[in-house]
């Protein structure tokens, strides 16, 4: 029986791994998650909308990571010419990808507070 070479693991894995790393990158911090999904249950929201959704953001903080959302096409942002100005924003058809992931991500957590709390 002629085994598989080491080479083809490694390779796999380290895209896989890398694949991972730029999920992550994108993905991470406090807020992201929160956002994106707040933005998949509402179809356009405006800023102060998304400040009261995401309960503890601060302003700046919440600028930042929809630049970042819009930046890597999770997101769209749009300028509305009324007085004063409106900017709406909304999940992109790529963003909308993430819904199984966060669903699952869901998932694993009510199944791990509940494992938690079986355990005391």
């Amino acid at each position: 029986m002629k085994k598989e070479p080491i080479y083809n693991t490694t390779v796999l894995c380290k895209t896989r791994i890398g694949a991972i790393k730029d999920a992550m990158e994108i993905l991470s911090g406090k807020w992201k998650f929160h956002i994106i999904g707040t933005l998949m249950q509402d179809k356009k929201m405006r800023f102060m909308d998304l400040i009261r959704e995401v309960d503890g953001i601060a302003a700046k903080m919440l600028s930042k990571e929809l630049q970042d959302l819009e930046m890597n096409h999770l997101i769209s942002r749009t300028v509305i010419s009324t007085k004063p100005i409106t900017v709406e924003y909304e999940i992109t058809e790529y963003g909308k990808t993430l819904a199984p992931i966060l669903d699952e991500i869901a998932k694993w957590g009510i199944e791990y507070r509940e494992s938690l709390y079986k355990r005391k």
